[in-house]
């Protein structure tokens, strides 16, 4: 019997407002001592009034659109009632039936899967204010950090269409890089932004790859998870645990919560799950509804460009390889910066003698031809330095500006690689334009071919035994006459040139 894994996510997202959802307490406040941002409000005392913030109204609204999502014309708030340590008003305001957001999805790829290309509904996606911080000591005591308390989360429900937990790595990390696209949070799973619980249940097909019995059975709620690599073991040791289950004819019967247990490698049973009736939600009636109609059509309008529409942007329109294109829209920061260099590099391009008169398919195959330098000298190059200095594009002291010119000069062959990473760590250090540094340190390329023939000469006088050793048939140290001509020329000499005249000089003697 083949057994089906049906995954479905709920992600918590904290929304980056500069106070709580229902209060004027300061949210995300770091290092701040334990129940400092605190108020009446936050703390459920009697009497108080929630009032709910507009920032995270308008942020709630705008992660529903890039969702794809169908936004409320009206949306409220409602009770949910239960009780935990780290509510203290016994219950959370939070959204029942009628979310802000409802019926959306993304897709993903998924590179090796079963499944290449994955569309993952979004059953809803609703704001509420986030619990307290519960610290368990070793004594068995548990402590509570009010901080956290109210601050404001959009909780986005997807529909069960995942298949695998790879899926629903790929599908948080997309999730997480439009939060970050938007502005609207950090999406940190490490530090609590993201968090995500994982609904896993199994169904049998038959060899046809049919539906034996009930489409969809008894889910497991896994709980605890706050690393993409969490997520992924969890999911993969329920799937496991329960296929174990159902070879052994005692299937899961009924809606169960699990923690994982990261140390472990396990998830631990933890309670039978609660239903929407267990809650016994209603209105808040101490605030009024919702009409989102307005914020909606303002924050459509401000929607940005989002990462799976830059990514396939970036490889049409800049002739990036798909692969490098991913790689720089995973960073907001770093698309920016290529964006700026690539509008650069296409006036210069467009001002050149040889491409006069191109039309625009000529135009896009020399765009390709830069996309290769600048994604071969970004990622591999600028990005190696920039990590063993502990910086990135956000500290770096290199401008758009100054790195599309660096790139000129290389596909200009005004300098080599050599020179170029000389050149390309002088701009790391401060700032400056690469032409200046080339002309300062004279790293431009040597186009003298009678002072380079000298010094090809002098390197093989230099090297009798190596020379005659060539002459044998050993071919292969060409390699090193042309390694002791660039320490020589310090990395200036023309390599095509130099190679030349030692071919002509070597085969002379």
């Amino acid at each position: 019997m083949i057994y089906e894994p049906i995954i479905g996510l709920e992600i918590h997202v904290q929304l980056k407002t500069k106070t709580k959802m229902f209060c004027g307490c300061a949210a995300h406040d770091q290092g701040v001592p334990p129940n400092t941002n605190v108020c009446p409000i936050c703390l459920g005392n009697p009497g108080v009034l929630p009032v709910p913030n507009e920032t995270a109204i308008r942020y709630g609204v705008l992660m529903g659109l890039a969702l794809n999502c169908t936004i409320a014309a009206h949306s409220k708030f409602d009770r949910k009632n239960y009780f935990y340590p780290d509510l203290p008003k016994a219950y959370q305001i939070s959204q029942y039936d009628l979310p802000i957001a409802i019926n959306g999805f993304v897709e993903i790829d998924v590179p090796h899967g079963e499944r290449k290309h994955v569309k993952i509904g979004i059953t809803r996606a609703h704001l509420e204010e986030d619990a307290a911080k519960s610290f368990h000591t070793s004594d068995g005591s548990t402590c509570v950090d009010f901080n956290r308390g109210g601050t404001p989360l959009v909780e986005i429900v997807t529909e069960p269409d995942f298949r695998s937990s790879k899926e629903a790595k790929i599908f948080l990390t997309e999730l997480r890089l439009i939060a970050r696209y938007l502005g609207v949070s950090d999406a940190d799973m490490e530090k609590g932004n993201l968090r995500c619980d994982a609904n896993v249940s199994l169904r049998r097909l038959d060899d046809n790859g049919d539906v034996v019995g009930e489409r969809f059975n008894p889910k497991t709620e896994v709980k605890n998870l706050n690393s993409f690599r969490h997520v992924e073991r969890a999911i993969e040791f329920e799937i496991a645990r329960q296929t174990h289950l159902w070879e052994s004819d005692t299937p899961p019967l009924i809606l169960t919560t699990r923690g994982w247990n990261d140390t472990r490698g396990i998830t631990e049973e933890q309670r039978s799950k609660e239903e929407a009736a267990d809650y016994r939600y209603f209105p808040e009636p101490d605030i009024p509804p919702l009409a989102l109609t307005a914020i909606a059509d303002e924050m459509r309008r401000m929607l940005p460009e989002l990462p799976a529409a830059r990514r396939v942007r970036f490889a049409s329109e800049y002739g990036l390889k798909p692969s490098d294109a991913r790689q720089i829209c995973d960073d907001p920061a770093l698309a920016d910066f290529v964006e700026h260099v690539f509008s650069e590099l296409d006036s210069w391009l467009r001002a050149l003698p040889e491409t006069e008169g191109l039309d625009e398919d000529g135009l896009i195959r020399e765009r390709g031809k830069l996309a290769n330098l600048v994604s071969g000298w970004l990622l591999s190059k600028l990005m190696g330095i920039m990590l063993e200095r502990g910086i990135d594009i956000r500290t770096s002291k290199i401008s758009a500006e100054n790195f599309a010119e660096f790139i000129t000069l290389i596909a200009g062959r005004k300098i080599n690689n050599t020179t170029g990473l000389t050149i390309l760590n002088a701009m790391l250090d401060d700032g400056d334009d690469p032409s200046h540094i080339m002309e300062d340190k004279q790293l431009g390329r040597m186009d003298d071919a009678s002072e380079l023939a000298e010094i090809v000469s002098r390197v093989l006088e230099e090297n009798p035994a190596e020379v005659l050793r060539y002459q044998a048939g050993e071919e292969q140290l060409l390699k090193l006459f042309i390694g002791l001509v660039m320490k020589s020329t310090e990395g200036t000499a023309d390599a095509a040139m130099t190679k030349n005249l030692l071919l002509v000089k070597l085969k002379a003697e």
